[in-house]
């Protein structure tokens, strides 16, 4: 798998399983009804940001992910990172090809912590994933999250030094 940096001429490809994972509302806190444009306007990133897609041998485009500042002025210190893996392609590591990365990229950018504002507490696999690289909860936002057949559940803070 080979993790590169997003082009213009990837959207057509990541927009299909961006709106899957947006419309079904159980993951992020995007509004559902997103438009395609109004999506890559806020998909897209730039410098010293980053979006950046996995790929296969044969360049399918299997996940990508943002990577930002999560705060400015005495926060710009914390960055943060949104993932989408392609539903096709799920349980063959990309999540955790994408969360490495970011992790790398956030070091390498000289950022002291990575923080995640907003993880559903019933993305369970998400969870497991971002604990397992050394995130840890450090509080959650009960009923934070409108989820649209658990109804309302908490929304985790996760961080993790660098």
């Amino acid at each position: 798998m080979l993790i590169r940096e997003a082009t213009p001429e990837d959207w057509p490809t990541i927009w299909p399983f961006f709106h899957e994972i947006v419309a079904a509302g159980e993951t992020l806190t995007y509004p559902t009804g997103l438009a395609v444009d109004d999506a890559k306007d806020w998909w897209y990133q730039t410098p010293p940001n980053r979006t950046v897609v996995a790929v296969n041998e044969h360049s399918t485009i299997l996940g990508t992910a943002k990577m930002n500042r999560n705060h400015m002025g005495n926060g710009a210190h914390v960055a943060s990172a949104t993932y989408l893996v392609d539903p096709a392609h799920s349980g063959q590591g990309v999540g955790r090809a994408l969360v490495e990365y970011s992790v790398e990229w956030a070091r390498a950018a000289g950022y002291r912590l990575m923080q995640f504002n907003a993880v559903v507490e019933t993305n369970i696999h998400a969870i497991a994933l971002y604990q397992s690289i050394g995130f840890r909860i450090g509080g959650t936002l009960p009923e934070g999250f409108h989820h649209p057949t658990q109804g309302y559940v908490g929304l985790h803070m996760m961080y993790r030094p660098l």
